[in-house]
């Protein structure tokens, strides 16, 4: 008889014969490419349960970007804004010539009014907290700024620094006082410092008004500043290209467009004026203040759009789009200063 079963009953079908020396390892399963093979890498589960392959993750980001719409860009309101900033550096540049030695109190009072306004439209913009509590150490400050900046006896910036100082520790220790706002004091201390060395960079004006060639100097770093400001708000509303963010709307050809207007400007109003002045002299102050103002200009747009981006909502409308050339201005101040000193 037979057997009822074969002998390669519970053999595994697969196996070879053992391998003789030097042979190779015997072979485990079916000569097929699997999947894993031919992907050149391990393949991992979707949550619906489909294979997905490792670099599957690297193109859904680059879909993402792709389809990442940049902010539109409104014409009118870049025009407003730049209208604005020429109007905030007339008022300053006529406000300086109006001055004169010992009669510098309009100036001072056309200085404090943008302080105010500096001061309104950046605790409305940030929030910082103990909001009552910012504005009122910044309007205290503005006012100790300025009485420093005129009534010193001799003009330097050594005054103010102190000023500074004690206006940060002010804003700092009113807010800790709240319990509600103490969390957030660290968060926000960038900010509240923003708004006090803002205003008191204002009060620079007041000094440099102080000093030989000082208006001059003035009427050429401001009248660079609102130029290049204005310009680079123009030129973003004909054409914010190339855009230097999806989520900000500014065009790189508007930055170096008003720089460069701006220090054209200076060159050709240094050409009037007497010495020490040059058209030389002049486009070096021009251009520093010029790339200040912008630059500051667009470190303001682009922490608008990070605000937005992070989930915030929208502040006061006015605050939000005259902070940019208000902190334009604000930088300029002390850059003039800066320039008058090294160049004149």
């Amino acid at each position: 008889m037979f057997a009822s079963s074969s002998p390669e009953t519970g053999r595994d079908p697969w196996t070879d014969a053992p391998p003789t020396a030097g042979g190779p390892a015997p072979r485990t399963g079916p000569a097929t490419e699997t999947d894993e093979r031919r992907s050149g890498g391990p393949r991992r589960l979707r949550r619906g349960g489909a294979a997905r392959r490792a670099d599957d993750g690297f193109d859904a980001d680059t879909d993402d970007e792709a389809q990442t719409e940049p902010v539109e860009v409104r014409r009118q309101l870049s025009l407003a804004i730049g209208g604005f900033a020429a109007l905030l550096g007339l008022g300053l540049v006529l406000g300086a010539q109006a001055s004169a030695p010992g009669h510098r109190v309009p100036f001072t009072i056309v200085v404090l009014t943008v302080q105010l306004l500096f001061v309104l439209a950046w605790t409305m913009a940030t929030r910082p907290p103990a909001l009552a509590v910012v504005i009122g150490v910044g309007a205290v400050t503005a006012l100790a700024a300025d009485t420093v900046a005129i009534r010193s006896v001799d003009a330097r910036l050594g005054p103010l620094l102190y000023v500074a100082i004690g206006g940060v520790l002010a804003a700092v220790l009113g807010q800790l006082i709240r319990r509600v706002d103490r969390v957030r004091v660290t968060d926000s201390l960038r900010t509240t410092a923003t708004i006090v060395l803002g205003v008191v960079a204002l009060a620079t004006l007041i000094v440099l008004n102080r000093i030989p060639a000082g208006t001059q100097a003035i009427a050429v770093c401001l009248t660079a500043a609102g130029v290049a400001l204005t310009i680079a708000r123009v030129a973003d509303a004909i054409a914010a290209w190339p855009r230097l963010a999806p989520q900000v709307p500014r065009g790189a050809v508007g930055v170096v467009v008003g720089a460069m207007a701006g220090t054209l400007v200076s060159a050709l109003l240094g050409g009037y004026l007497v010495t020490p002045f040059t058209p030389t002299r002049a486009a070096m102050m021009g251009l520093a203040a010029a790339v200040v103002a912008v630059l500051a200009d667009l470190a303001v747009s682009y922490a608008e759009a990070g605000r937005m981006m992070a989930g915030e909502q929208p502040s006061v409308w006015a605050a939000r789009h005259v902070q940019g050339p208000l902190g334009g201005f604000a930088m300029a101040a002390p850059a003039a200063y800066l320039m008058c000193r090294l160049v004149l």
